[in-house]
């Protein structure tokens, strides 16, 4: 009895067996033959499968107004596509993230993919390429060098609005809570050490503020990405492509995605080129930096609860220990630590492989799609678990930041301006040997009477400029 599991498809290298039931091809096999790498597999990004499903869309649309395929193969192939886009058979897309061959097995996979379904499409078997073929049809005009880093770079792009999606409602809930903490004062550190009075609305402001910046800079990196090499083939000579391809191309993509990307000047310089992904991945770096900072400082604030800190309180997520009773881990600010660890050593593996490109070609491309993706997944993940499970329940006292406050010698500062720095040294120095309060000092040595010492210590009349 004949054997119905798997269709026989052939290539350069001789003939393999396909399940039978798949979309992908030859290619696509010994790709998950080869590369048992990361167990990270294409299809685990929606969003990369649907931007290339867009991109041989475009392409398709672009070859049929050319008169470079058959209309009716290429309206299959839009059609194939389409589905794709819809979510369909992304299952199909079973290739490692880390691959050799500078992404020519991504290349293939959409390629047999979109030429199998578009052979169901016209009335065929799969593997019957004479009709629509991967290569010919669905690849025409293009090659892996132009069409892969096209696809990964619309992911990003796509990738990029949920992240900034999520950074959005942090900042917004730092900024609840800096409403909600507006009149509590505290002490502000520098160094770990006593500085001057701030409110903790304040601080989350801050916080907010510092994070708001990363939007902007986000937006601006990800602008750079617009610009693709589609119709610049293998190398950016353009060969094989009609005249018009490129600039059609483009048009045809931003139209389908209301993206605005367009075609680069010099395609032969766009090929090999990875500064972008540099540019942008460090963009992700920056927003990882500081999102490590402010968990740092949320750790700091929220050390204790008897012999730190303990300005505020996180909501326990979890016990904290295996043998300490009543231990309760900052859990929520520890793993956003770790994912903004991940994504700066992310940005390394980027820029090396940025650097390793040679002549018209970067063959890493695959670690640098790959590394942004996981980057990008991450950060999202992480700013919605720090916002949830963390920022939205924190919780501050009130009574134990006040009397930091007053038992500060921080608060000499203020008399700087009154006193002469010189003299507030002193005061200062005295209390730290003595142990007692800055106010005792000042009042027993009749530096200043009392009125004056109440109106120039008051810490409210320390949390902005004045004369």
């Amino acid at each position: 009895m004949e054997n119905t599991n798997y269709r026989i498809e052939s290539d350069l290298l001789g003939e393999l067996k396909v399940p039978s039931e798949a979309y992908y091809g030859v290619q696509t096999q010994r790709a998950i033959n080869n590369y048992k790498i990361s167990n990270t597999k294409m299809c685990d990004y929606p969003d990369y499968v649907i931007a290339i499903a867009y991109v041989k869309m475009a392409a398709a649309q672009a070859n049929k107004e050319l008169g470079s395929i058959d209309g009716t193969i290429a309206d299959a192939i839009v059609k194939a596509c389409q589905e794709i886009v819809d979510g369909k058979y992304h299952k199909d897309f079973p290739t490692d993230m880390i691959q050799g061959g500078a992404g020519t097995s991504v290349n293939m996979n959409a390629n047999e993919v979109i030429a199998n379904r578009a052979l169901e499409i016209l009335g065929h078997q799969k593997g019957e390429y004479k009709f629509c073929s991967p290569n010919d049809h669905v690849n025409c005009a293009q090659s892996t060098n132009d069409a892969y880093p096209t696809a990964f770079r619309y992911a990003f792009i796509r990738l990029n609005k949920g992240l900034v999606e999520s950074l959005k409602n942090l900042i917004a809930s730092f900024r609840a809570k800096s409403t909600e903490f507006k009149d509590i004062i505290k002490m502000g550190r520098t160094q770990l050490q006593d500085a001057v009075p701030m409110t903790s609305g304040q601080e989350f402001a801050a916080f907010a503020n510092n994070l708001e910046e990363e939007i902007e800079n986000l937006e601006y990196n990800i602008k750079m990405l617009h610009e693709i090499n589609m119709g610049g083939t293998a190398i950016g000579t353009g060969l094989n492509a009609a005249p018009g391809f490129p600039k059609l191309c483009a048009e045809i993509l931003s139209k389908l995605t209301g993206e605005k990307f367009y075609a680069a000047k010099d395609l032969i310089e766009a090929t090999p080129d990875t500064g972008d992904y540099v540019s942008y991945s460090s963009a992700l770096k920056r927003l990882a930096v500081k999102l490590s900072k402010i968990c740092n400082d949320l750790r700091l604030m929220a050390s204790g609860p008897r012999c730190g800190l303990h300005e505020i309180n996180l909501p326990p997520k979890a016990p904290g220990s295996s043998i300490m009773p009543g231990k309760v881990n900052p859990v929520i600010p520890e793993v956003t630590n770790q994912v903004c660890f991940k994504v700066i050593g992310n940005d390394m593996t980027v820029a090396m492989a940025a650097e390793a490109g040679q002549l018209q070609l970067n063959v890493m491309e695959p670690v640098i799609a790959e590394s942004i993706m996981e980057s990008i997944s991450w950060l999202r993940n992480a700013m919605n678990t720090l916002r949830v499970e963390c920022i939205d329940g924190i919780t501050i006292n009130k009574e134990l930041c006040l009397d930091m406050v007053k038992h500060s010698i921080g608060i000499v500062t203020a008399l700087n301006p009154i006193i002469g720095y010189k003299a507030s040294t002193k005061v200062a120095k005295e209390a730290l040997e003595s142990g007692r309060s800055v106010y005792d000092i000042v009042l027993e040595q009749k530096i200043l009477t009392k009125e004056e010492l109440d109106k120039a210590l008051d810490p409210t009349q320390m949390l902005a400029s004045h004369k």
